[in-house]
């Protein structure tokens, strides 16, 4: 993406993680922010409450406008005018750019790529464990044959293929991709970061859990802070304590969350994973320990200092 100048009022329609980002971008290099949702909240895809904890500190620093819809565009007066439909009705936005970030989806199924024996499924290219599609000789990685559209899923998968392409004669040493316990994060004020499954997709699918929250401001370094906003929270299994959701929202959250993308991966419990090491004092990570410790609420807890 580019453009010559910083608009100076920039509408960016879409709620999802891009929308959220460039509002961030723009937001901190001066531009006066319209984000433009259909839903009534933003980052729909996260923990229902980091996704209303979002929506709220974002209508304090952009004009956020839910269950609004744009009907049509056109330039006007030298600027790009929206018109408008939302819960007071119709009206019109004036601004110098227009961002729209609802999405992608793979083109893949236009490419004709059954012709060289490529199979295309619901748009994507069908791969195996291996990264190797339906036609002898082509591999595939990244958006073109994942839904995940993470930069770190393709790098993981571009290693998979180059180990493989070097081991061509011998299909018992190639490697399989691994796409359990893959996070995301938003880089927008505040981080997002999660991996897993929420505490609604538990409900929905009927998954016995347990859930622990931990707020910064019940560390020493969140105290430090004066940070009361921000949280991070787990989803469990009640008999194990094997982790089966993180999120966190809040500032390092990209960083904070990954002792807990490393505890499922390597299939750690909780209380083995904030016991079973030294976690530095005062360090913000104190949230981790303390919100890994609240799977098991009689374990000792590191308290704010009095």
């Amino acid at each position: 993406m580019r453009v010559d100048e910083l608009p100076r009022r920039l509408a960016v329609i879409g709620g999802g993680f891009v929308a959220a980002e460039f509002a961030h971008v723009f937001s901190s290099f001066g531009s006066k922010v319209t984000v433009l949702n259909r839903s009534d909240r933003l980052l729909r895809g996260e923990d229902d409450e980091v996704s209303a904890a979002f929506t709220s500190l974002a209508q304090e620093r952009w004009d956020v406008r839910l269950e609004t819809v744009a009907t049509r565009v056109e330039e006007y007066d030298g600027a790009i005018r929206l018109h408008l439909d939302g819960p007071e009705g119709a009206g019109v936005l004036d601004v110098d750019a227009l961002l729209v970030a609802t999405g992608r989806v793979s083109n893949a199924d236009g490419l004709d790529l059954d012709k060289a024996g490529v199979d295309v499924r619901d748009g994507l290219v069908v791969v195996d464990e291996h990264q190797h599609t339906t036609a002898e000789g082509v591999w595939a990685l990244g958006d073109v044959s994942n839904r995940f559209q993470l930069k770190h899923v393709s790098n993981h998968e571009a290693r998979v293929v180059q180990h493989n392409l070097l081991h061509l004669d011998d299909p018992s040493a190639w490697a399989r991709a691994n796409h359990h316990a893959v996070p995301s994060a938003v880089f927008t004020f505040p981080q997002v970061a999660s991996v897993g499954i929420t505490e609604r997709e538990a409900k929905e699918q009927g998954i016995p859990h347990v859930i622990a929250k931990q707020m910064y401001a019940d560390t020493a370094y969140g105290w430090a802070m004066e940070d009361t906003r921000h949280f991070a929270k787990v989803v469990a299994d009640p008999d194990t304590g094997l982790l089966l959701g993180a999120h966190v929202m809040g500032p390092e959250a990209a960083n904070l969350i990954q002792p807990l993308i490393g505890a499922m991966a390597f299939g750690r419990p909780a209380g083995e994973v904030a016991r079973g090491q030294y976690w530095i004092h005062p360090a913000l990570m104190e949230v981790v320990e303390n919100l890994l410790l609240g799977v098991d609420v009689d374990a000792p807890r590191t308290s704010t200092p009095g």
